[in-house]
């Protein structure tokens, strides 16, 4: 008679979610239970309150969905996007030229130091104002207004970045003898990385809000005018509709763009 085997049989473990994932899916689900209760909030203030300037969130979707099949939503956005672009691009580029030189050269940072301190306290309205009145209303002069209230924040951001840079690296590289381009794309570009993508997301929320106040002064396109004109129409509909599509839309390049090239040029790091 064969001998009885007293081996156990183990039942095979589910394999488990990725920590991450299942991070994200958590903050999602509570993401989406409190929207949805602000929702619902917000519908029974509403239907209590029976007021035309406070209207339920069914008439606001029904506005959105209207603007959305007639053009006129994306037609506005794609405006106000193409100008927060180009404002975007403006600034971060000029404004990383100015930060690299203060970082590195004192004299000029402790001379330029006082310039800077005024401009990122000038009030943004000021700006605008000032550049429709030199340049026209035109959109030049709406993102040269938009720009300007920008290049501050950044020039701060990669100032920090050019202290920071590490001379014992600059002196390995030079040991190593990487010549001047390696150098710049294996040792430098990673430690302003972090910096420049800082730089870029706090920037970019302010060039979406400033934009807006640009297109509602001397636009005549854009969420921004979009909004003026309801404004004037007291059509408080429209203006929560146009509200929650920029919304949605910064949103998304928020998560699908900004946080994940944070997380990659911080890598480094680690």
């Amino acid at each position: 008679m064969a001998p009885i085997s007293t081996r156990t049989f183990s039942t095979p473990k589910p394999i488990a979610a990725p920590l991450g994932f299942t991070a994200a899916l958590e903050r999602l689900a509570w993401m989406a239970g409190s929207l949805f209760a602000l929702a619902v909030l917000w519908q029974l203030i509403a239907v209590y309150a029976q007021n035309r300037y406070l209207p339920t969130p069914i008439a606001v979707f029904d506005v959105l969905w209207r603007e959305s099949a007639n053009g006129d939503l994306w037609v506005n956005i794609s405006a106000t996007l193409l100008r927060v672009a180009a404002a975007f691009v403006v600034s971060m580029f000029i404004g990383t030229a100015i930060g690299l030189a203060l970082g590195r050269f004192k004299t000029a940072d402790k001379f330029f130091d006082a310039w800077l301190i005024l401009f990122l306290n000038l009030p943004a309205l000021v700006t605008i104002t000032l550049c429709y009145i030199w340049f026209g209303l035109t959109d030049i002069a709406a993102i040269t207004a938009v720009a300007l209230n920008k290049i501050p924040n950044v020039a701060v951001n990669m100032r920090e970045g050019a202290r920071s840079l590490s001379r014992d690296l600059d002196e390995m590289a030079k040991i190593y003898k990487f010549g001047h381009w390696k150098t710049l794309r294996h040792v430098i570009l990673p430690q302003l990385a972090p910096f420049f993508a800082a730089a870029a997301r706090s920037g970019l929320s302010l060039v979406w809000k400033i934009v807006l106040v640009v297109e509602a002064f001397g636009r005549s396109s854009g969420v921004g005018y979009r909004l003026s004109i309801a404004f004037q129409e007291f059509d408080v509909s429209t203006i929560l509709a146009y509200a929650l599509a920029f919304i949605l839309i910064v949103q998304a390049i928020e998560f699908l763009v900004l946080q994940p090239l944070q997380a990659r040029v911080n890598a480094w790091r680690r």
